[in-house]
């Protein structure tokens, strides 16, 4: 909801991307003041950020980042302590910059606000701001208006004060042009690889190192505890697949709400692009535009030509194969000129004149019309039905959330009662540990440290009904309990070993290739096997990121020139440069505007950074580390 409010400035974006200003309150006065909570985690100026805001910061994060991970999201990964210092900071940012506004007296005025709301496509309703949609969206958010009014109110004052920093930002052509060619620096190289394994024979092991290490590594060898469990699931999800609405609330639904079935007029088209783009300079674009007026003059002396032309013609290469068509789209679907220009058209076969948009020249002929039409009932039906599913599921499932609550607890030595009384099935998982990748739902860390609680463990009792997030609950009880244990030596000996000669073998072969390295950068010559000559860019997959760091920080002043690199327990490799390549870029070029761009706003990051860092100076900030830490289970 928010992103669609910032959409002026690209820098003020980034920065915006970066802090989430959790402003739930009228004014930055009452915020500061009343946000303690208790247990407070820091100090900003004297103000408070309390367990009950880093708990909720912290929970945003985590459905920020399930949603942006999915499947491959681990929420262990918030327990980290880096993480949950990231959150905390993060939240101090914040404060500091709501003290810092409140001290400015930065203001925003009400039509501001205003005209921000009703520009608000989430809150429009064909293109028109809906105050029953505004309600509606902000009543599913869980939010009043005035809530709402004031976080964005603040959200625009600090738009004020970033936009400040961003806009003195200043980068040349000449800068911009220094970093292409730097960024894009190739170097031709050759290798030689001196494997760890090619030494791997020269190792002799003292006759009790597999032991010594066995004994100074013990938690290396650790198996830790792992339980078997069994568990319910009450699901918002499963609840909608049991209900079957009547035809009858179907109808009622449909009836009441026509507006929402409405399906806007589509038109399709086919088009001839002639890319330019509008930065590229007058001669370009007129170079780029009197070709597309020679193709309209082409398209109108024989309109069956259209396709032919596109395919010959079009720089757009997801429709010149097709013979420049688009399909059907409705209004909204392209860029503003573009689509003008196709709803004018009077009638199928109708061609535009030249239009220009960010994209370049087009030449559009109108290949169908679909008319705004109300979508019948029986194609929108399975719709009305879904949503209707959902919203009753819904409301049943908070409906149950207690009960199944209470019912696990207070008949916590089964799970078959809560199962009988809610028609649940009990499933059952496999052996695992709380540690590292756990399958859902026991992925969830509040779920996790209640089932290996010694409640739980020792007395076999339900966990409590933990919300595991997505309209999900789940109590659970321990099954089979297997405690940690360390690996007998004798089963590891072996594995031991081979981990120390390969790391005594990776010595010796960065020994032998500093040594030989130092003699090639003396002007020794020495036969070495290297390998074929090849081209090296900064940021190449290809190699470790050590070894491609050593390469372009090397001298070359001389060539060849020589470099090594060790490879983590793989040995050394020694790289010779041969050849360094520097491309240069025209003024004109776009992508130097693209580049002067990215500079631009990593430069105003920095500053930004440092804005904020005065701002830690100016007030005063403490953490209370101690209380950072996440709760551990007895």
């Amino acid at each position: 909801m928010f992103d669609a409010v910032r959409n002026n400035k690209k820098i003020v974006q980034v920065f915006l991307l970066l802090i989430t200003l959790p402003f739930a309150f009228w004014g930055v006065d009452s915020y500061v003041r009343n946000m303690s909570g208790g247990g407070e985690l820091a100090t900003v100026g004297g103000s408070a950020i309390g367990q009950a805001e880093f708990q909720q910061a912290l929970h945003e994060q985590q459905e920020r980042m399930r949603a942006a991970l999915g499947a491959n999201f681990n929420p262990a990964m918030m327990e980290t302590a880096e993480a949950r210092r990231a959150v905390l900071d993060n939240l101090v940012n914040q404060r500091l910059l709501a003290l810092d506004l409140a001290k400015k007296h930065v203001m925003v005025s009400d039509q501001r606000v205003r005209d921000t709301i009703t520009s608000i496509a989430a809150f429009q309703d064909n293109g028109q701001f809906s105050l029953p949609r505004y309600e509606a969206v902000l009543k599913a958010q869980g939010m009043t208006q005035a809530v709402f009014e004031a976080r964005l109110r603040q959200d625009l004052a600090l738009q004020q004060v970033i936009g400040v920093v961003a806009e003195g930002v200043l980068v040349s052509h000449k800068s911009a042009e220094g970093v292409y060619s730097v960024q894009q620096e190739e170097r031709q190289i050759s290798e030689v690889r001196l494997g760890a394994a090619d030494y791997a024979a020269s190792v002799k092991l003292p006759e009790d190192a597999e032991r010594k290490f066995y004994e100074a590594n013990r938690k290396r060898f650790e198996v830790p505890a792992q339980v078997r469990a069994e568990y319910l699931v009450l699901n918002q999800d499963e609840l909608a697949s049991q209900l079957l609405p009547s035809d009858a609330d179907l109808r009622k639904e449909y009836d009441a709400h026509p507006e929402r079935f409405r399906q806007g007029e589509e038109r399709r088209a086919s088009h001839i692009l002639i890319k330019a783009d509008k930065a590229a300079g007058e001669a370009a674009l007129k170079a780029a535009k009197d070709k597309a007026e020679g193709l309209l003059k082409q398209v109108k002396a024989s309109p069956a030509e259209f396709a032919k032309l596109a395919k010959e013609n079009s720089q757009d290469p997801g429709s010149a194969d097709k013979g420049g068509d688009l399909g059907y789209f409705a209004r909204g679907a392209m860029v503003k000129p573009f689509e003008e220009a196709v709803f004018a058209l009077a009638k199928e076969g109708d061609v535009s004149g030249v239009v220009q948009s960010d994209f370049g020249f087009h030449i559009i002929r109108l290949t169908g019309v679909k008319a705004e039409k109300v979508r019948a009932f029986d194609e929108v039906k399975s719709e009305i039905a879904t949503e209707l599913k959902r919203t009753e599921a819904a409301k049943k499932f908070a409906e149950l959330v207690d009960g199944f609550s209470n019912t696990v607890y207070e008949q916590a030595d089964s799970l078959k009662p809560a199962a009988e009384k809610f028609k649940l099935q009990i499933r059952t998982t496999d052996w695992f540990a709380r540690e590292g990748k756990v399958a859902p739902p026991f992925d969830n860390p509040k779920l996790a440290a209640a089932l290996f609680s010694e409640d739980s463990i020792k007395n076999k009792r339900n966990t409590e009904a933990v919300d595991v997030g997505s309209g999900t609950m789940v109590a659970a009880r321990v099954l089979e309990f297997k405690p940690s244990s360390i690996r007998p030596f004798e089963e590891v000996k072996a594995d031991i070993a081979k981990v120390l000669i390969n790391e005594e073998a990776s010595k010796l072969a960065e020994a032998d290739g500093a040594a030989k390295l130092a003699k090639l950068v003396k002007g020794d010559s020495l036969e070495l096997a290297w390998g074929a000559s090849h081209a090296l860019l900064r940021g190449a997959q290809d190699l470790p990121p050590d070894a491609v760091r050593a390469v372009f920080r090397a001298p070359v002043d001389k060539l060849p020139s020589y470099v090594g690199a060790q490879v983590p327990g793989a040995g050394y490799t020694i790289f010779r440069i041969e050849k360094v390549s520097r491309p240069t870029l025209a003024e004109s070029d776009p992508r130097l505007d693209a580049l002067r761009q990215q500079y631009s706003r990593i430069l105003a990051e920095q500053d930004f950074s440092a804005y904020v860092a005065a701002l830690r100076k100016r007030y005063d900030v403490k953490i209370n580390m101690a209380a950072l830490e996440p709760a551990k289970e007895k």
